[in-house]
């Protein structure tokens, strides 16, 4: 089993910052992915971003393509979203994901990831 904790989320206004952690724990490996979701009120969960524990590789949304960046620590046990240039349309409950053996084309399907977090808010006003 693996245990996904999410902290980072919070308010902030439209324009500003917002870095999202997820520490993994328990059964984890080198051949792990990880990657965010997420879900706002009334619409269906959406990827994010990812990132493959191995090489690094990563995948975005491309409604945050040059605004977030996905990265992860070297010991492999967390994994960061830093969310710049914040819009009122990013509000949402992030999810943190992994899951492992996950091939490139599959990075964004949320039935790919066995784990997910408790989830995190993220509000930007206007």
């Amino acid at each position: 089993q693996v245990q996904l904790v999410e902290s980072g989320g919070g308010l902030v206004q439209a324009g500003g910052s917002l870095r999202l952690s997820c520490a993994a724990s328990g059964r984890t490996s080198n051949s792990f992915a990880m990657a965010w979701f997420r879900q706002a009120p009334g619409k269906e969960r959406e990827f994010v971003a990812a990132i493959r524990w191995n090489g690094g590789t990563t995948a975005y949304a491309d409604s945050v393509k040059g605004r977030f960046t996905i990265s992860r620590n070297n010991a492999k046990t967390t994994a960061y979203l830093q969310m710049n240039s914040l819009k009122p349309e990013d509000t949402a409950i992030y999810y943190c994901s992994a899951g492992s053996g996950i091939i490139l084309s599959s990075l964004r399907m949320a039935a790919a990831y066995s784990y997910w977090g408790q989830g995190t808010q993220v509000t930007v006003s206007s």
